[in-house]
Order: structure tokens, then sequence, then C-alpha cells
């Protein structure tokens, strides 16, 4: 194992929303989530009473249209291809999101060899998720340590590509960094930039930075 490659989900992998945000629209419930949203952006609720709130927004949730909606949502262009490429590197790649775990984990369908998500309850929702259960921006960093360690690799063997302040403190933790479409906070952590809608070009361009590939998207990609 040479590399260990870290994906956010929202606002990275789906491009320009959330796994909430996609399942607010198709319950009917999208003014109340961005209520709840604003509200969590205000501080007044933080990422545990966020996902309590959601399960009490979404009893009419079933898996089948879970599985609707991951199939419907705008993943980033080239994804499944990125993903099949590091498998035959023999690097791995891993998903660690504070989404739900219902959402996230179906991402394995893809080509991701591992998905570190917020554990939620069985559906439909019948009573909240364990306090627990629920990631924090915090335990992003928690997480790819536990991974990497087991792998057998030290942090300069990683790459990690976010989009907003919660990849924060694994952007403040790791040197190799992608800021994938990304706010203004995150873009002054990051190694790289890179803002369009194939996965493919930022994967490619650090892989030849790093001497994994030809340096055939160098033009596309913005170092910092």
């Amino acid at each position: 194992m040479s590399r260990l490659h870290i994906f956010d989900m929202d606002g990275t992998l789906l491009r320009g929303t959330t796994a909430s945000l996609e399942i607010a629209r198709h319950l009917g419930c999208l003014p109340d989530l961005r209520r709840l949203e604003a509200a969590f952006a205000a501080g007044a609720v933080d990422t545990r009473g966020f996902a309590a709130q959601i399960c009490r927004l979404w009893r009419a949730l079933t898996p089948e249209l879970v599985a609707d909606v991951f199939a419907q949502a705008p993943w980033i262009g080239g994804l499944p291809e990125v993903l099949s490429d590091i498998r035959r590197r023999g690097e791995h790649s891993v998903v660690i999101t504070m989404s739900p775990d219902f959402f996230a984990g179906r991402l394995g369908s893809l080509g991701v060899d591992e998905v570190v998500a917020s554990r939620f309850p069985p559906l439909p929702f019948r009573t909240a998720p364990a306090p627990a259960g629920i990631l924090t921006p915090a335990d992003k960093v928690v997480v790819m340590d536990g991974i990497r360690e087991k792998l057998g690799l030290g942090p300069d063997s990683c790459v990690a590509y976010g989009d907003s302040v919660s990849d924060v403190p694994l952007f403040r933790r790791l040197t190799h960094t992608v800021a994938v479409n990304a706010d203004s906070t995150l873009r002054t952590l990051a190694r790289y930039h890179y803002d369009g809608d194939d996965l493919r070009v930022a994967y490619e361009a650090v892989a030849a930075a790093h001497g994994g590939l030809p340096p055939s998207a160098d033009k596309e990609l913005r170092r910092a």
C-alpha cells in the first residue's frame, strides 16, 4: 500500500449539494431543512443536534427512496474512473463524511474501498441516532489516522480532497490537500485547488506531482 486517498462527500463528490439537501428535496421538506442548516451555520445547533432534527423531518424515508436519491444525485464527473484507478494501483480510497451512513455507504457500489459516516438507526426512523455515532469535523482526523496506521502509512502518503470548513481539521493535519470547488476558508489551507466537474483532472494532476502519472492535467490544477 503506497497511498491513502481521503474524500469528503457533500460538496466534493456531490457537486454543489449535500445528501441532506437531496433527500429533503425528494421528501418535500426542503424549507425545513434550510432553516435547520441556517441554525447549524449560526452555531445554534451542533452536528449531533442536527442529526436528531433531521430524523424527525424524515419519518417517511425508506431504503427505496434513498436508493432513488443516490442514483439521481449529481456526482462529480469521473468518480468511478478515479476510484477504479486507485484500486488498480493497489492504493486505498476512503470517504469520511458527517452525512448519514445509509446514504454514504452506497458509495461502495461506485468503487470506494471504505466509507466512514455518521451512524443512523435503521429506516424508517423510529428513534433518534445515538450522539456518539454522529461525526464531527475533528473526527475526520481521528478516522484518517486510524486507517492510515492500519495500512502502515505516514501522513505524507495521504491525499485529502474537500470543499468546506468541515474539512479544515483534516487539511491542517495533512500536507497533500486538494480544495475541490471549495469555499474561501479551505482554499487558504489547500496545497492544490481544482474548480470543475471532472475529478480525474484533480486526481491525475496530484498523481503527476508525486511522480505517479504523466503530467497531462497540470494546466488544469492550480498549486497554492
